[in-house]
């Protein structure tokens, strides 16, 4: 790519899933931390070559889900016990019982949206753009190769140390993308 831009990332291009398993490995061996790597299908295990942990959405799904069925909750106590009593034949002006199909809608309800909304903040969405979009090789992602970007931000980046690194883990074409 021509030198016009403020460099992005260095990008190496890989045949094979098991040659892009053995450079991520290497490549979080070698302590980078801004890096990703980008295929066209799942590759089982390569969230453990790249060190990744458990995501956190899970949290964002149940704070949600447990603010839903205390709302419910809340919300038919004070609909049927305080705002508008109505004393019917006996029958107890609040039941966990009755409330039950409320909160556990509101619980569905508001825990599918704090998914959503959990997984868009931690991917930092929406994100109109992106330097690799514009990284004509960048294309075959979605066919038939796998990428790992290593980017330029990164404190451990070295031109020539990256470069060295990315060529040792058997990458035939490895380029800057700039942003």
């Amino acid at each position: 790519m021509s030198n016009t831009g403020k460099p992005y990332a260095l990008v190496a291009e890989f045949e094979t899933p098991a040659l892009a398993m053995h450079a991520a490995e290497m490549v979080r061996d070698a302590g980078y931390k801004r890096w990703d790597v980008h295929t066209p299908y799942p590759v089982h295990g390569m969230d453990g070559a790249m060190g990744l942990h458990n995501s956190k959405v899970g949290w964002f799904t149940f704070i949600g889900g447990t603010t839903g069925f205390t709302l419910g909750m809340l919300m038919i106590w004070w609909m049927g016990k305080v705002d508008y009593a109505l004393p019917v034949g006996g029958k107890p002006l609040f039941s966990p019982i009755f409330a039950f199909p409320v909160a556990y809608e509101l619980t569905i309800l508001l825990g599918a949206f704090g998914t959503l909304f959990g997984m868009m903040l931690l991917n930092r969405l929406p994100r109109h753009y992106h330097p690799l979009l514009k990284y004509p090789r960048f294309r075959n992602a979605t066919h038939d190769r796998i990428y790992i970007a290593i980017e330029c931000a990164d404190p451990r980046y070295s031109d020539a140390e990256t470069r060295r690194l990315l060529e040792s883990t058997g990458s035939r074409h490895i380029e800057v993308v700039e942003d």
